[in-house]
């Protein structure tokens, strides 16, 4: 599970660094609003990446880190129709992010699979 959890640290972190030089891209009307939601929404899924590696526990963390990662696809599809990414950088997020909620969700079953002690 530990080399999982770096996979996912990993690529929560190449996501980071794709995204964030495409934010700044965003109109200038739209820096401290949808771009501001897209960054604090990637800040918290490498902080839950993070809690999830070094926590014994790891159901809700990892059930939070699932809803981050559903909330930042909806507001890539949104920055896409309102054309702030074309469809090629959305697609190549959004890719990113469809890996990483595979990830997400082969641990949550691993976890729950795990028999309770």
């Amino acid at each position: 599970m530990a080399t999982e959890d770096f996979k996912l640290l990993q690529k929560v972190q190449d996501m980071l660094v794709y995204g964030y030089p495409l934010l700044n891209q965003f109109p200038k009307a739209e820096k401290f609003s949808l771009a501001q939601d897209i960054r604090l929404c990637m800040n918290e899924m490498l902080r839950l990446t993070i809690a999830e590696e070094k926590k014994k526990s790891k159901g809700t963390t990892l059930e939070k880190l699932d809803v981050e990662n559903t909330t930042l696809k909806i507001f890539l599809r949104v920055s896409m129709e309102l054309k702030y990414l074309s469809k090629h950088h959305y697609g190549v997020w959004e890719g990113k992010l469809v890996e990483i909620g595979k990830m997400i969700g082969g641990l949550i079953k691993s976890v729950s699979d795990k028999p309770k002690t």
